[in-house]
């Protein structure tokens, strides 16, 4: 599908940053952010611009933080169209550290939030807005808040908030392209002002069907990660969404470079992608958190269990 007012962001190493702590290494991060830019890919998203003083850097590695230092650092010498992202999670993010646009490398800070702060995440989405910042509000988890908080949530982002464009988050991977279609029209009800996205996550292998699906209802900012990383199960792949949309301007080739050299290696270090404990999350609508658990545990197999316990801790 050639739409050219499509734009794709790469959250690579941002959300598969959840996977190892943000530890990924300056070398494998230029190498991400220079495939990326040979792509065209319109942003890239490299991490999180949380708080030094909520975690400790010794935990956490730097893109936990994306202090403009480093991200320079990645940028440095490499040729690129891409604007960069970071993302602020509600909470997370001392507000003084944001400078001006004009003096940071960041182009556009995205407010991760959950449907019942959401003023909260439009009071930052104003302030980095009127920073000279490029902004969206990804309201996460959005398979469990569908009753009329979400509703009163998109009235007040479209009335209050300065945001340039707001995203569907299926952060369980637990949606369905029924429910896309039926959620984005929702949104388009109210949404007038402002662009919307969408960010799949493949609990069951849906997350490229339902980013098409987001496609097919007017969706323009599209989120996907090389090879999929991502947590847990992972995210839309990149790969298979830039062959999908038909755009010239992409070029395929310097990502399936970067999958063949450095992916397929890194995936011996870092599990991500469909497992049958992240499936049953899905399924659930539940968060990852205990099916990761299992995954690092001796009995990370025995799925049957696991889903038993799971269903049985809802019972109780």
């Amino acid at each position: 599908m050639y739409r050219p007012q499509i734009k794709v962001t790469d959250c690579s190493i941002r959300d598969g940053g959840l996977m190892n702590n943000h530890q990924f290494s300056l070398e494998f991060v230029r190498k991400v952010y220079k495939a990326l830019s040979d792509a065209h890919v319109d942003y890239i998203e490299l991490g999180y611009r949380n708080s030094r003083k909520m975690f400790s850097p010794e935990e956490y590695g730097p893109w936990k933080f994306c202090e403009d230092e480093d991200i320079l650092s990645v940028i440095d010498g490499i040729e690129s169209n891409a604007k960069i992202a970071v993302m602020a999670d509600v909470g997370r993010v001392d507000m003084d550290d944001i400078k001006p646009a004009s003096e940071s490398p960041v182009d556009m800070i995205r407010t991760a939030v959950y449907v019942k702060d959401i003023d909260k995440a439009i009071y930052m989405s104003n302030e980095f807005h009127d920073k000279g910042y490029e902004t969206s509000i990804n309201i996460m988890a959005i398979s469990r808040d569908q009753g009329p908080e979400l509703d009163e949530a998109i009235n007040q982002i479209e009335k209050e908030c300065k945001c340039d464009v707001v995203y569907l988050v299926d952060s369980f991977g637990s949606l369905y392209q029924e429910n896309i279609q039926h959620l984005m029209e929702r949104f388009k009800k109210v949404i007038k002002s402002k662009e919307l996205g969408f960010h799949g996550h493949n609990n069951q292998q849906l997350a490229f069907s339902n980013t098409i699906e987001a496609i097919i209802q007017d969706a323009n900012r599209l989120d996907g990660t090389i090879f999929g990383i991502g947590r847990a199960a992972g995210n839309c792949h990149l790969e298979l969404l830039l062959g999908f949309l038909k755009n010239p301007k992409y070029n395929l080739s310097p990502i399936l470079d970067l999958i063949a050299k450095e992916f397929l290696l890194l995936k011996n270090d870092i599990e991500w992608g469909y497992t049958i404990p992240y499936a049953i999350t899905g399924m659930r609508n539940e968060h990852p958190r205990s099916a990761m658990a299992l995954r690092k545990s001796e009995d990370k197999d025995n799925y049957s269990q696991f889903y038993e316990k799971l269903i049985n801790s809802k019972m109780d």
